[in-house]
């Protein structure tokens, strides 16, 4: 029976052997960089979103014999853009600028250890491998915003984020239910631990910039 989104938020949030981030973001993070250019971290929100939209779209594309994926696709689609309306909306009631997009070089980095390939044993391969890559991207998303909601001295964002924070925990745990359901023949749990040790390390190079993933 499919998880409610309720339901799925508190499935992520218990099972610690599938959301076991390696390194937590320091609270440093919130108090010392992001509080000092609010507008810069909600211009890179607001792109994450619009990035994940696109991101939701291309596994349509790429998958349309699998009709589970391409609705569940098509319904993250409008969430995301809603979610993108949402932040470009606190973004012009505070005057602030929308600005350019912004380079996100933490997920430039994961999509480094996809894995790669044709031929139907690869596709599915590659299919997985984008859906772990999603889940990661979801599962550090969420770490972050609940670091924000609990740290940011600003009661609308702290609520906006405790919100998110739920939204991200049930769209990690879409993509990797999804990853284990059509990943014949893989070993998604090993592959899944494989890809929480390379993010371990990737992450250690960030947390210093007013940026989601930054």
């Amino acid at each position: 029976m499919p998880l409610s989104i309720k339901n799925r938020y508190f499935y992520a949030m218990s099972e610690k052997t599938m959301f076991k981030l390696q390194l937590p973001t320091d609270p440093f993070w919130v108090k010392n960089v992001v509080e000092s250019n609010i507008e810069e971290l909600l211009t890179d929100h607001a792109y994450c979103e619009q990035k994940a939209a696109t991101n939701a779209i291309t596994l349509i594309i790429q998958n349309p014999q699998i009709p589970e994926l391409v609705s569940e696709m098509a319904e993250l689609v409008k969430e995301e853009m809603d979610h993108f309306k949402r932040v470009h909306d606190i973004i012009i009631k505070r005057g602030y600028s929308f600005g350019l997009e912004r380079k996100d070089n933490y997920v430039n980095e994961l999509i480094k250890f996809l894995k790669r390939g044709g031929g139907e044993a690869k596709r599915t391969e590659s299919m997985v491998d984008r859906l772990l890559l999603a889940a990661m991207i979801e599962a550090r998303s969420c770490e972050r915003f609940k670091t924000l909601s609990e740290h940011v001295d600003d009661k609308e964002l702290s609520e906006f984020y405790y919100e998110l924070m739920i939204s991200e925990a049930n769209h990690y745990t879409l993509f990797i239910g999804l990853a284990r359901k059509y990943g014949t023949g893989i070993d998604v749990e090993k592959r899944w631990e494989e890809w929480l040790a390379y993010e371990g390390e990737v992450i250690k190079r960030y947390g210093k910039a007013e940026t989601i993933h930054g």
